[in-house]
């Protein structure tokens, strides 16, 4: 079986050093979109390096470590990159990121659940400086034709919208070069800037990384509902439900759930597309 879980879940975690500095941070977020209006004193936070704060997505690209690929070369695991959707991500943060910053990032095979058609991998890497924990993150990675083997199905992670309109809309613009300058934080998958690639893979030209998705989204419900205060985030969740594509428009939904409660649940679609979904399940929790 090209998955052996037991093998997968039981091999030692592999651990690298990763290093960023204010550059990898600004190029981070202008591949956001970030510093539109260049001259707004709420982006600055985003590009200016004596101002600068550190989104906590940036723990997807820090030190561009092992990353998805390197966990899909963990013992146990051998299967087809073809067959591989990112299904899902989890970042927790356990204080803030620091605009320059050395660190371990250990990985490992968190968990593998047998969704009979498919296996999920949670891959798991935790980051640590000299100070102690950074962060955990998880990347939830779908492997269509793998499962069947009577394993644990894992948990279910649907959420059901507040029955209620959002506290808060807002709209995001994609930029038509927005993907190009994204991958030059660490993911150079030609999926997102070759167009005959892109076709090999069943789209009519290149689309936007999930993370890149992901990103904006945070740093929508920082701006919006957060007073731009990177800090409060705790951790967020997401799954992948849609692609987007260069020069769409997001459409971020937001509720809080309760003033005290410490959580916004989050949806995200597409404008151009009839609200075709982008992200489901998405949970911020802060302080």
């Amino acid at each position: 079986m090209p998955i052996d879980a037991a093998q997968a879940l039981s091999a030692e975690p592999r651990s690298a050093e990763i290093a960023w500095d204010h550059k990898d941070v600004q190029l981070y977020h202008l591949g956001l979109g970030a510093g539109v209006p260049a001259t707004d004193p709420d982006e600055l936070r985003y590009t200016l390096e004596s101002r600068l704060h550190v989104l906590p997505s940036f723990a997807t690209v820090a030190g561009a470590g092992m990353g998805v690929v390197g966990g899909l070369s963990a013992p146990g695991v051998d299967i087809d990159l073809a067959a591989v959707l990112h299904g899902g991500q989890t970042v927790q943060v356990h204080r803030p990121i620091p605009v320059t910053g050395r660190a371990v990032s250990t990985s490992r095979v968190a968990a593998v659940y047998d969704k009979g058609k498919a296996a999920i991998l949670v891959l798991r890497s935790e980051a640590t400086d000299a100070d102690g924990p950074l962060w955990t993150s998880d990347s939830q990675i779908f492997v269509r034709g793998e499962g069947g083997w009577g394993g644990d199905r894992g948990p279910s992670t649907r959420l059901e919208l507040p029955a209620r309109e959002p506290d808060r809309t807002v709209e995001r613009p994609v930029r038509a070069d927005q993907a190009l300058l994204y991958r030059l934080s660490g993911d150079w998958n030609p999926l997102h800037a070759d167009p005959e690639f892109a076709k090999l893979a069943g789209f009519d030209r290149p689309i936007l990384h999930g993370l890149c998705s992901y990103g904006m989204t945070l740093k929508a419900v920082v701006d919006t509902l957060l007073d731009g205060d990177v800090t409060r985030v705790r951790s967020f969740a997401t799954r992948f439900t849609g692609v987007v594509f260069p020069g769409e428009t997001l459409r971020v939904r937001m509720w809080r759930e309760g003033p005290d409660a410490g959580r916004i649940q989050v949806t995200v679609t597409v404008v151009e597309r009839d609200d075709a979904p982008v992200l489901a399940d998405t949970v911020v929790s802060h302080t």
